[in-house]
């Protein structure tokens, strides 16, 4: 049987000869109704509460269960970040020592050319002085052999010039001619 604050105010008790006073009967069932009223009030706006708190827990329990994905997926996504950043730094100093190797190598091969063409350059040089100076010598040959053919043939009327001319006429230095050259 379900009570309510109405059932208890309006029930009604079979009489009897020695019975309880109605009216102390009716007080009491009065003041239980009242005091049954307030509790179904309660209990009804506990359990509209009960609702409420457990909406607002369903709630939480959802952002809760997004906040720990989404930190889950941030400390994911910062993770992969930082891998990718390292691999891309390694690759990065990888790339650049190939770079400074390879230049350094260039730059070695240069110098070995550019040496190597000083070398040359040097035996050149070398050899073009050896034929300035033959060719200088070969032409002053030349040279006093056709003052001396001359000098024979005219030696007969010139004596006295000759000897003029030998102090006149400049004797030929190779080495100075040569240095004046280089």
């Amino acid at each position: 049987m379900k009570f309510t604050p109405f059932g208890i105010k309006s029930q009604e008790f079979n009489r009897t000869v020695r019975g309880y006073d109605k009216d102390e009967v009716k007080a009491f069932l009065e003041k239980l109704s009242d005091e049954f009223e307030r509790l179904i009030s309660e209990n009804e706006k506990l359990k509209t509460e009960l609702e409420r708190s457990e909406e607002q827990l369903k709630e939480y329990k959802r952002i809760e269960k997004n906040l720990q994905t989404a930190l889950l997926n941030a400390t994911e996504n910062s993770t992969k970040v930082v891998e990718s950043t390292k691999k891309q730094t390694a690759l990065i100093i990888k790339e650049a020592e190939l770079k400074a190797a390879q230049m350094i190598e260039n730059a070695k091969e240069n110098a070995n050319k550019i040496r190597d063409s000083v070398l040359k350059l040097r035996e050149e040089k070398k050899l073009l002085i050896a034929r300035i100076k033959s060719l200088i010598e070969t032409q002053a040959a030349a040279l006093e052999l056709d003052v001396q053919s001359i000098d024979t043939s005219v030696k007969k009327k010139e004596n006295e010039t000759k000897a003029e001319e030998k102090s006149e006429q400049p004797e030929i230095n190779v080495d100075d001619i040569l240095e004046k050259l280089l």
